[in-house]
């Protein structure tokens, strides 16, 4: 077991996948050095494995002079690695795209706000996480709110008023669909 909280792990999985997706250099360069102190706090830090597209967090002590030294790993369970390439199999994508656009038509009919709403939403959680809707995390739907939604949804001032009940419609209506599923 790592001595890297779980959440210290999510955020710095998070801030990589934000600074990849980053078009400004200085946007970047932010959530880079955000991840590095984040990490920094643990005495860990991080890179990314190019050959299988991983984030890998490590302790601080296995790096010298910018480069892990083998010799000082003593405990590779230390280390904790995230993909960073989502579910990695195109038919359960398509299965959760095709599970959310459901969720999407049910909130629709609640009004086009709810429905372009819910559409942000499904597009979020089926490109970034490969998930159903109503499997968000809390940190997910901040994550939604605070970066996605605002960048790459383009609301209208309508939409931002109602982001919280089209939500809120969004769980219901998966919730929904599920019951009637069974």
């Amino acid at each position: 077991m790592s001595e890297l909280p779980e959440e210290v792990v999510d955020e710095a999985e998070r801030l990589t996948r934000l600074m990849r997706a980053a078009v400004d250099d200085n946007e970047r360069t932010a959530y880079r050095e955000r991840r590095r102190e984040l990490l920094a706090d643990h005495g860990f830090t991080a890179r990314v494995r190019e050959a299988d597209d991983t984030l890998v967090c490590h302790p601080d002590e296995w790096v010298v002079e910018g480069d892990v030294q083998l010799e000082c790993i003593e405990d590779t369970g230390r280390a904790v690695e995230r993909s960073l390439s989502g579910a990695g199999d195109p038919d359960d994508w398509e299965s959760v795209a095709a599970h959310n656009d459901r969720v999407v038509e049910a909130v629709a009919a609640h009004g086009e706000t709810h429905g372009a709403n819910a559409r942000a939403f499904a597009d979020f959680m089926s490109n970034h996480y490969a998930r159903r809707v109503e499997s968000a995390t809390e940190r997910e739907i901040e994550e939604f709110h605070t970066e996605y939604f605002v960048r790459n949804a383009w609301p209208t001032d309508e939409q931002r008023d109602v982001v919280e009940t089209s939500l809120s419609l969004v769980f219901a209506e998966a919730d929904a669909l599920d019951a009637a599923d069974e």
